[in-house]
């Protein structure tokens, strides 16, 4: 077991990462100490942390800083004596980076980069340090019908989003082989759970329902994603981190597919129940808009390797998943209404207004 006692996440105020930042203070495994690295973007939200900074007290930590600024993550290195970094941060919405590439490589490429650069001459001589790189399934193509992507599956990236994660992972890689710096990287399947950025599929379903706005269905609706809670996401993260082979990859699947109508169709149930609404009445906002350019027929993850070698298995029934979801969103409606407003909304309106 490896054990850490400075761990800077980077992106952290973000979905994934601030459910990772809430799941390792409250774990009693961990002793040390988060700092929060995190440039605050339109989907990152310092508020989906204040609980937890409130009852960490000295062991949670928040940087607002850019992943790119080499200097501000110097400064954090030493500040804080980092000896692992979870590299959470990264731009991850599909359709943005159709329309906007660029960002896509200055963050996904270009600040890996720095960060990699920086824990290499950080870390020179030092033992007991890791860095920890989460990807996405996205970065091995499409599959048919059949089939699931292993840690062996050759790399294809389909979108700007992709390219830019599977630029990232080998770099990750290619500074593991060529400098010895120590790594581990996970590639999951699609996250879903609480404080997610209202732009994907689930939370954008969700919100709304609640509104009474359309519910937009790409296609025919038929594209497969494998599902995982974002918790037993966490917890296989950590497990990597603490026990997993160094210079080697993972995948984390939630071993759960749907089909994306299928899946509006039981999210339309779910809020029915939980808010009162009438189900009919839901189900008549599905509305079926022009498939985006490039967009990945069915994704699976095989994550035997995880299973076999460190023992994680998913802990969270997918119908359970759903409902604590939509619970929370039902139940948070300020954090809703901070996330839906300014930069988010125009987005939203502008783009998906033109299909």
């Amino acid at each position: 077991m490896r054990n850490f006692k400075n761990i800077l996440v980077t992106g952290g105020a973000g979905f994934i990462g601030s459910n990772f930042i809430r799941w390792l203070l409250s774990n009693p495994g961990f002793s040390g100490r988060v700092v929060n690295f995190d440039v605050l973007t339109y989907a990152g939200n310092p508020e989906s942390l204040d609980d937890v900074a409130a009852a960490a007290g000295k062991r949670y930590a928040f940087v607002k800083g850019d992943i790119t600024d080499r200097a501000a993550v110097e400064k954090a290195f030493t500040e804080f004596d980092v000896d692992a970094v979870v590299h959470f941060a990264a731009e991850s919405h599909v359709d943005r980076s159709i329309h906007g590439p660029e960002t896509f490589v200055r963050t996904n490429v270009m600040g890996t980069f720095t960060l990699l650069d920086v824990a290499r001459n950080a870390w020179k001589g030092r033992e007991g340090v890791l860095f920890h790189h989460v990807s996405t399934d996205e970065v091995f193509g499409s599959l048919g019908e059949t089939g699931k992507f292993t840690e062996t599956t050759p790399y294809d990236p389909r979108s700007p989003y992709s390219a830019s994660k599977a630029s990232s992972d080998h770099l990750v890689m290619a500074y593991s082989h060529t400098y010895g710096l120590p790594v581990t990287m996970t590639n999951c399947s699609n996250n879903y759970g609480p404080f997610q950025f209202p732009e994907k599929l689930i939370p954008v379903m969700i919100l709304n329902m609640l509104e009474g706005k359309s519910l937009p269905v790409y296609g025919d609706g038929r594209n497969v994603r494998d599902w995982l809670y974002v918790e037993d996401h966490n917890a296989a993260v950590w497990a990597v981190m603490t026990k997993g082979r160094l210079g080697e990859t993972y995948n984390i699947g939630g071993e759960n597919e749907w089909e994306n109508l299928r899946l509006v169709n039981r999210l339309v149930e779910l809020v029915a129940e939980e808010s009162g609404r009438n189900v009919e009445s839901l189900r008549s906002l599905i509305a079926f808009v022009k498939d985006r350019p490039g967009h990945d027929r069915r994704y699976a993850i095989d994550c035997s390797k995880l299973k076999r070698e460190l023992g994680w298995t998913q802990s969270v029934d997918f119908d359970e998943g759903l409902r604590r979801t939509v619970r929370w969103y039902l139940d948070n409606p300020r954090w809703i209404e901070r996330v839906r407003s300014g930069e988010y909304r125009t987005w939203m309106e502008r783009n998906y207004s033109e299909r």
